[in-house]
């Protein structure tokens, strides 16, 4: 007998009774009690622990810490397995090449095992990952996703343009599934700068009639740019009504001005783990799909839980994965906090702030913990002169750390910086450069036509150590 293809071994009609369709998800935990909810986890947990215990990874990395089958019982256990980040699935690749010894094919016999889903991710922090995927936690991923664009109300009859990088990369994949398997909207894939320049990804929305935008802000913001300098005006000319991406520390409101009064939404997932948390109409935080994605937030120093409403690393376990790569405890050293108050929605979910940004790209000045991906949104939301590419470098002068933020302004570029210096020093209460720099040219730098996430952080400290 042969393998199992694709669509047997995703089970299309299980993931619509476990996890509904993407329209009902409102509705779906409306009507959801939390006791309900957490029983629902309790399942799922109990089928992917017993998957990962067959997995050679997590055989290692929980016998190191003295975990042995049946220790685990609940999910009031989970906090004593330790966390993983990016930097232990290296490692495996390394010891194991080429995929590491996190790949589960060879917990099935022969004729059972399902095919697999392989991409990587953007190599932003360093050498590509591999991302492994069986059928049925694809798929899954792919309604989570889905689930977020019906709740900010994309649909079948809207034309989507996507900003998702393709390749090896998996983010124009992913979008790709979750639109045309869920939603099916017409797709313009552009993908990134380097794959459709920008002009012409200007030019496809305008003769295919885009009414959708997705992908990551950064480049969202850059396209309304372009068009301007081509002669169009976001909002008239190319009526985008809807923006659903990865804001990071852009600001909604900006982005809307941007784009002609677009509603803009906000939502977080990495590649390891799918949609995890997003924004919906009322635009009160991020909700966590919880039936799908249990998320800590964990003091960045210690390790230990923090209170609701404190920031910490975002370590996220995945309750559908328990086919090829479960996913326990993953620390995706993205910074976030749980917030405190009500959902004005009724959903029975709870809420994150969104992206605050990365815990190992962060810059101490001063004793005051500094994340470069929110410097520039506070410039521009309060200077319009200014644009949204920017750089932050990091020097080490007389035995202390500087910041210079390199910013393009589409103003003079021998005009004085004081004020927003004084702005940053005001907002964040440490002493910031900044630095003006011509509209274009510090692409070199952040690799905005060429990268899903730009580069935000200069650090030279140690070329000068």
């Amino acid at each position: 007998m042969s393998r199992p293809n694709y669509f047997d071994a995703m089970d299309y009609p299980g993931i619509i009774r476990d996890y509904g369709r993407p329209e009902s998800f409102a509705e779906a935990f409306r009507a959801l009690s939390r006791d309900a909810l957490r029983a629902r986890q309790e399942t799922r947990f109990k089928s992917v622990m017993a998957r990962a215990w067959k997995v050679p990874f997590y055989r290692r990395l929980w016998g190191a810490a003295g975990i042995e089958p049946g220790d685990i019982r609940s999910l009031d256990d989970i906090v004593r397995l330790p966390t993983y980040s990016k930097s232990d699935l290296m490692q495996s690749v390394e010891a194991h090449p080429p995929i590491g010894d996190f790949d589960g094919r060879a917990s099935y016999d022969e004729q059972h095992r399902p095919p697999l889903v392989f991409q990587t991710t953007s190599g932003t922090t360093g050498k590509p990952q591999p991302l492994l995927y069986g059928p049925k936690s694809r798929e899954i991923q792919n309604l989570l996703l889905a689930r977020f664009y019906a709740l900010q109300g994309i649909t079948g009859d809207d034309v989507i343009h996507s900003v998702y990088g393709h390749g090896m990369v998996n983010g124009g994949h992913y979008v790709r599934e979750a639109i045309l398997h869920w939603i099916g909207a017409p797709l313009l894939s552009a993908g990134t700068g380097v794959e459709t320049r920008s002009t012409n990804q200007v030019t496809l929305m305008k003769e295919f009639r885009a009414t959708a935008i997705i992908g990551f802000g950064d480049y969202i913001k850059r396209l309304s740019d372009v068009a301007r300098e081509m002669g169009l005006e976001p909002g008239k000319d190319l009526p985008i009504r809807t923006i659903s991406g990865h804001l990071g520390a852009e600001s909604a409101e900006s982005m809307s001005a941007a784009w002609g009064g677009a509603k803009v939404y906000d939502w977080y997932g990495v590649g390891d783990t799918g949609a995890i948390a997003g924004e919906g109409p009322d635009r009160s935080g991020l909700y966590v799909q919880e039936d799908a994605q249990f998320l800590e937030i964990l003091d960045i120093a210690t390790g230990d839980p923090v209170a609701d409403g404190e920031t910490g690393d975002m370590v996220c376990t995945c309750l559908f994965k328990d086919d090829i790569f479960p996913i326990i405890r993953f620390n995706t050293h993205d910074v976030s906090r749980f917030q405190t108050d009500s959902s004005p929605l009724g959903l029975n979910l709870r809420r994150i702030a969104g992206f605050l940004g990365r815990s190992d790209n962060m810059v101490k000045l001063r004793g005051i913990n500094i994340y470069p991906t929110g410097i520039g949104a506070v410039l521009t939301e309060a200077h319009p002169e200014l644009m949204s590419e920017y750089i932050c470098e990091v020097v080490r002068r007389d035995g202390r750390d500087e910041m210079v933020v390199h910013i393009e302004t589409r103003g003079d570029l021998n005009s004085s910086t004081t004020a927003f210096e004084q702005l940053l020093r005001t907002r964040f209460g440490v002493d910031i450069g900044v630095s003006l720099a011509a509209p274009g040219a510090l692409a070199p730098l952040t690799q905005i036509e060429m990268r899903q996430k730009p580069i935000r952080l200069l650090d030279k400290r140690d070329a000068e150590a």
